[in-house]
């Protein structure tokens, strides 16, 4: 019998350059993403070993360098860059929702921010 549990980074930030307008581009913004995990413990509750699980400092890494890396167009498919890469890096992880925050989206009316969320399975 395994045993899961969730570890969420919440309201990471990042300064990049997504989105389908130029001025998007050539301005940059501030995104801000959620990732929360589902991980298969394996050893790692009873060994208590860091080794033996997501580390999170290396988890933001690597959404640090998917968010501040390539030009996205839209958000979820960079959501969606976010969960394979983490699943890639972790094979521990069996589900990740990665929520990607836009505050300044480009649209003509008073909001705080657009958000998309996807959700990826291994």
């Amino acid at each position: 019998m395994s045993t899961t549990y969730t570890i969420t980074l919440q309201n990471c930030a990042f300064f990049a350059r997504h989105g389908v307008h130029d001025e998007e581009e050539f301005l940059g913004q501030r995104f801000f993403v959620d990732a929360e995990l589902d991980v298969v413990s394996g050893n790692a509750l009873e060994t208590d070993s860091i080794d033996d699980t997501v580390n999170y400092g290396i988890a933001f890494t690597v959404i640090e360098e998917i968010v501040t890396g390539k030009r996205r167009y839209l958000i979820e498919a960079l959501a969606l860059d976010i969960a394979k890469g983490l699943c890639q890096k972790f094979p521990q992880i069996k589900r990740a929702r990665i929520t990607v925050r836009k505050p300044n989206a480009p649209v003509p009316g008073v909001l705080d921010f657009v958000q998309v969320s996807v959700e990826h399975f291994v």
